[in-house]
């Protein structure tokens, strides 16, 4: 019995350094010298300086929070806290009945103000039939109830929760100048399963290549053209889809200066 015990904590010693040290160590050593852009990040430097990682997505925006318009826009982010965060990796696994994702569809999910099912949509829109209403403090209210305070604007329309997909496709209309004929990429109005997507698709760099190459006074050719260049095929020529790497292309650009 003692000779037992004394093998199986000599095995678990033995074990222990192998999977918890050698292994390890083995694997960080493969990787420093076989992918060492990859593991450490694959960070992207100009002129010394960090400004992004290939890998992870990142918004392009001024300081009101608004896209630039002479820049590639990213495809939407559900991570925790804050667009992009990598230390809070999510997606909003909402269900296709939803409100926050779908909007308050007429005959499905709609209900009136105080919470009963409804043919109709209470708190429709002049531009959102869909709409879903917020609160005095943003958010989105999915279960109305008798009582309950909404937000509203100066013409006394209700508020709109601006991240549901019909929203999210105005905004995108608006930024890039498309009519409602056009149909919009799906990547354009959700977000990853990560919510980290460095890529977006070329049927959206497509829709926002004029609106680019208007702000930066160049030829739609010449946008069109980098888009090509930076975009990447599926892996192994059959998994995934085409896409552009938004960093990328936004560096590209600003390298035509």
């Amino acid at each position: 019995m003692r000779r037992q015990a004394i093998t199986a904590i000599l095995l678990l010693g033995v074990l222990a350094v192998i999977t918890g040290l050698v292994y390890p160590a083995v694997a960080w050593g493969i990787g420093q010298v076989a992918f060492n852009k990859q593991v450490n990040g694959s960070f992207v430097t100009r002129n010394g300086q960090v400004v992004g990682s290939h890998l992870i997505g990142q918004n392009f925006l001024d300081a009101k929070g608004n896209p630039l318009p002479q820049y590639f826009q990213p495809r939407p982010s559900d991570t925790y806290t804050s667009p992009y965060n990598a230390a809070g990796s999510a997606a909003s696994n909402l269900g296709p009945s939803d409100p926050r994702l779908d909007g308050f569809i007429p005959g499905f999910n709609t209900v009136d103000l105080n919470g009963n099912p409804s043919k109709t949509n209470p708190f429709a829109a002049k531009d959102d039939p869909y709409c879903v209403p917020t609160d005095p403090d943003g958010v989105p209210v999915i279960e109305p109830s008798a009582g309950q305070k909404y937000a509203k604007t100066k013409s006394g329309e209700y508020v709109c929760y601006d991240q549901t997909v019909y929203e999210r496709a105005m905004a995108y209309r608006a930024l890039n100048g498309i009519p409602k004929s056009v149909k919009i990429p799906s990547d354009a109005v959700t977000a990853s399963g990560s919510g980290l997507d460095p890529d977006i698709s070329v049927a959206n760099a497509d829709l926002q290549a004029p609106r680019v190459a208007r702000a930066r006074h160049l030829p739609l050719a010449t946008v069109q053209s980098l888009i090509e260049k930076n975009t990447s095929g599926r892996t192994l020529g059959v998994l995934g889809e085409t896409t552009v790497n938004v960093l990328d292309l936004n560096l590209a650009l600003d390298a035509l200066r």
